[in-house]
């Protein structure tokens, strides 16, 4: 797929920055625009569209995908405007209070999106994602944590669950009435275990800086966070439970994260954490 309209960004407000694009909202349209940083972008932007446009098909919540766009430089994904939405990120940010709240309401969409099966005629499987990025980006991770990666996809059972592929909750927005998954680019299929050790990356790991810019709260906020919601997903409190579970975790954490590292930076991990890692994974 390679139709893009052309907009003119005239027409259209800043309203958001991330780690990957910027959007743009229309001045007199319901419409946003959401154009990624030069680079990969039309790669990213095709694949964001296809998989956004298969995901609000199957009947999830989130923003319909009207279009694949461009302003003549940077390319990307026009989407049905949500009005007056502000993302759950923000309302922790703003409203502190609310953090339980947000959080269990997170730990249920969570939950419910892992009960759906995807059709794996549309959307990838993310053991074949990754082992694909182990064969082919094999100067991205040492021998050993290649082969290690490798052998942990290998054993891992094969399901057909739905993933957000990006789970934090930063990607859902409310307008008040609904709440709604957005950036789906990373959408698949696989143990949701790929996405909570995804998600305890993002809650527990990053710092304070990229914190505040990507998701406008802060690391002891995230973490907060993580100990609510993974309690009420998991339906326990029981701390040997939740703790064995972590541990669990630990390997789909390690196993994936050079490949978001490569996908967000196109780099390679700290030399530290390349030789720690594979430890990890066992």
């Amino acid at each position: 797929m390679n139709t893009y309209e052309t907009i003119n960004l005239n027409d259209y407000v800043q309203t958001g920055e991330g780690g990957t694009a910027l959007t743009y909202t229309h001045k007199t349209r319901p419409t946003m625009a959401k154009l990624f940083n030069p680079g990969n972008e039309a790669e990213l932007a095709e694949k964001e569209f296809l998989t956004a446009r298969a995901v609000f098909e199957m009947g999830i919540p989130t923003p319909e995908p009207l279009q694949l766009v461009t302003d003549g430089q940077r390319r990307g994904v026009e989407y049905e405007l949500i009005r007056n939405k502000r993302s759950f990120t923000r309302i922790i940010s703003q409203e502190p209070e609310r953090l339980e709240e947000i959080s269990l309401a997170f730990a249920r969409m969570a939950r419910e999106l892992h009960t759906k099966k995807a059709d794996t005629s549309r959307f990838t499987s993310i053991k074949e994602t990754l082992r694909r990025f182990y064969q082919e980006k094999d100067d991205r991770v040492t021998e050993e944590y290649k082969e290690r990666a490798l052998n942990f996809i290998d054993k891992t059972p094969d399901a057909n669950t739905c993933l957000h592929g990006d789970l934090h909750i930063g990607n859902v927005i409310t307008d008040g009435q609904r709440n709604l998954w957005i950036d789906l680019g990373q959408f698949c299929y696989g143990e949701p275990e790929w996405d909570l050790g995804w998600m305890w990356t993002i809650c527990n790991r990053m710092d304070g800086k990229r914190t505040d810019f990507i998701l406008h709260v802060t690391p002891e906020s995230l973490k907060a966070h993580w100990n609510i919601f993974l309690a009420a997903y998991l339906g326990t409190d029981d701390k040997t439970t939740i703790g064995n579970y972590t541990k669990r975790i630990m390997a789909y954490y390690a196993v994936r994260l050079p490949y978001m590292v490569d996908m967000q930076v196109q780099g390679r991990l700290p030399e530290e954490a390349l030789q720690q890692l594979p430890k990890v994974i066992g």
